[in-house]
């Protein structure tokens, strides 16, 4: 009887295992998370010197960007388009995504461009068009 409970004994040489695979599926669950509810905004890869707007309101996660360099020169997704491509690229992203379009002109457009970029979106079916501007530096 006193060999039997000697022989349950732990010995000093086993050591004790954490086991960390269910540490690990609960950080991959925390990553897959934040990845899908994260915003990612895709910039049209230009610059462009916003003009300066005191009433501001934030738009939809779904938008298409158009941006209007200094030139007058347009573009989409980081690509230069020709007026009469917006039209598609936009008729497009319009049937897909049911968004907004927000257009983003350097304050040195002529106001022309402007309204002639805004009349093509429009005329492709979309309803909902923004122009992006600054914010005012605050004292």
């Amino acid at each position: 009887m006193f060999q039997s409970m000697q022989g349950n004994r732990k010995t000093g040489s086993d050591a004790v295992a954490i086991n960390l695979a269910p540490l690990i599926d609960i950080v991959f669950i925390l990553l897959v998370f934040f990845l899908v509810t994260s915003t990612f905004v895709r910039d049209t890869g230009i610059k462009v010197d916003r003009p300066v707007a005191t009433q501001t309101h934030l738009l939809q996660p779904k938008s298409l960007r158009i941006s209007i360099a200094a030139s007058g020169a347009l573009y989409a997704e980081g690509r230069e388009l020709d007026i009469m491509t917006l039209g598609s690229r936009v008729k497009e992203f319009h049937q897909k995504e049911r968004g907004s379009v927000v257009v983003v002109p350097d304050k040195a457009v002529v106001a022309g461009r402007l309204i002639e970029v805004i009349d093509v979106i429009k005329l492709a079916g979309v309803q909902d068009v923004a122009v992006a501007t600054s914010r005012p530096d605050t004292l």
